[in-house]
C-alpha cells in the first residue's frame, strides 16, 4: 500500500509562497481580447482580485459546510517554468490553501478570468472535493488489490494494481467534480461582484482536453455550457 499513501499525499501538498500586499483601488478594466497584460497590471489585478473574492469565498463556505476551516490562504507558486495552473490543496494544520503560478497570473485577460479560476478553486474545497478523492482511492486500491490477490499477482503486481485501482476510481468521476465546482465557482465569483461568464472565456484559449476516457477534465465547450446555464438560471450576466 506504499504507493497508495503516495497518491493520497498528492491530494494534500503544495509549495509555494504568499503574495504581495493587497492595494485599495480597483484597477481599470481593460479589454485585451488576445494581447496578455503588462506584469504590472496583471500584478494589481490579482492583489485587487484577492482583496475581492477571498472574504466572499470564506464566507459561502461558512454557509455551506460544518466542521471544516474556511480560512483560504492564497498563495503564488513562483518555481520557475511552471506551465499556466492554479490548485486547492490543504497545509498541514487542515487550512484550505489556493495556489497560482506566475505563469497563469500572467495569462489572464481581466479580473473577471482570474476571479473565476479562484472562484473555481474555492469551491472544490467546499464541496470537500478532497476527501471525497481520497476516499475513492482508498476504495479502489482495496479493490484492486483484492483483484490482484484473486489472480495470484507477486508483491509487486499487488502494487501495482493497487494503484491502478486507485488511479481508475479517482478519474472515473474527476470529471463531474469539475462541472460541481464550475457551478459554484459561479455564484462565488458573481457573489463577488465579476462576471463569471466573461470569466469562464479563459477555456477558449486553454487546451481542451477533450472527452477522453478517465480524463481529469471535462471539455472546455461543456464547462463554459454550464457557467452560462448556471448563470442564466441565477439572472447572472
Amino acid at each position: 500500500m506504499r504507493k497508495l499513501f503516495l497518491i493520497l499525499a498528492l491530494f494534500v501538498s503544495a509549495c509555494a509562497a504568499p503574495p504581495g500586499p493587497q492595494p485599495t483601488p480597483r484597477p481599470p478594466r481593460v479589454e485585451r481580447p488576445a494581447a496578455k497584460l503588462p506584469p504590472a497590471e496583471a500584478i494589481r489585478n490579482f492583489r485587487y482580485v484577492v482583496r475581492r473574492m477571498e472574504p466572499v469565498a470564506e464566507r459561502i463556505c461558512i454557509e455551506n459546510t460544518r466542521n471544516i476551516p474556511c480560512d483560504f490562504r492564497i498563495v503564488v507558486d513562483d518555481r520557475p517554468g511552471l506551465p499556466p495552473n492554479a490548485f486547492q490543496t490543504i497545509d498541514r494544520n487542515g487550512r484550505p490553501v489556493i495556489a497560482f503560478t506566475r505563469a497563469l497570473i500572467g495569462d489572464v485577460r481581466n479580473p473577471d478570468e482570474l476571479a473565476f479560476v479562484m472562484g473555481h478553486e474555492a469551491a472544490h474545497h467546499i464541496l470537500g472535493h478532497i476527501p471525497r478523492q481520497q476516499r475513492s482511492a482508498i476504495k479502489g486500491a482495496v479493490l484492486g488489490g483484492l483483484i490482484g490477490v484473486l489472480v495470484g499477482v507477486d508483491e509487486s503486481g499487488l502494487r501495482t494494481a493497487e494503484e491502478l485501482g486507485a488511479t481508475i476510481a479517482v478519474r472515473s468521476y474527476s470529471k463531474d467534480l469539475e462541472l460541481e465546482a464550475d457551478r459554484l465557482g459561479t455564484i462565488i465569483t458573481a457573489r463577488a461582484g465579476f462576471s463569471p461568464v466573461r470569466g469562464a472565456e479563459y477555456f477558449n484559449r486553454i487546451p481542451d482536453p477533450g472527452d477522453r476516457f478517465l480524463g481529469t477534465h471535462p471539455p472546455n465547450a461543456k464547462r463554459i455550457a454550464v457557467v452560462r446555464q448556471t448563470a442564466a438560471r441565477l439572472g447572472i450576466h
